[in-house]
């Protein structure tokens, strides 16, 4: 893959860049694919229901609310991603089991870490188009991330 700032160098007008927030926890520091979104606050429910599903080389890009109070993702759902073939998560919340998550395949961008888990309340909602970082993530557009930012497109650029 190509490094983001490539792809920005390449395709100016086809690309747009989340603002600079998040910190790379994954054991891929480049990854990138068609994304899935899930709404959620603080109940992760919609992130544990998705990684059980086939990824097929897909990004879930998660809008936590930005919230620093509970992680959204652990060790246990992120190997599970991996195995079922996601090619990587965004959350825009935190995330725990840092150092297990930094050994498994699969990428994850995240604000921050946090030791407690979330509740599990079924709430949230999938597949709907997501804004934060000063970008709007449609599911189906393309996400693209490595060390050294995020962007999107419309189109797959690779």
């Amino acid at each position: 893959m190509k490094s983001t700032p490539d792809l920005c160098d390449q395709y100016p007008d086809l690309i747009q860049v989340v603002e600079p927030m998040f910190n790379n926890f994954g054991g891929r520091e480049q990854f990138g694919g068609p994304i899935v979104t899930v709404k959620c606050f603080e109940d992760n429910s919609c992130v544990k229901e998705l990684v059980a599903t086939p990824g097929e080389g897909r990004v879930m890009v998660v809008d936590a609310g930005g919230s620093m109070r509970r992680a959204c993702l652990g060790d246990m759902l992120a190997e599970q991603a991996s195995v079922n073939g996601w090619s990587g998560l965004i959350i825009y919340g935190c995330i725990r089991d840092v150092d297990e998550i930094m050994a498994t395949d699969i990428g994850v961008q995240a604000l921050g870490t946090h030791p407690m888990k979330t509740e599990k309340k079924g709430i949230g909602e999938i597949d709907i188009a997501v804004t934060f970082g000063g970008v709007t993530f449609n599911p189906g557009d393309y996400l693209y991330a490595d060390n050294n930012g995020v962007i999107i497109a419309s189109q797959a650029l690779l």
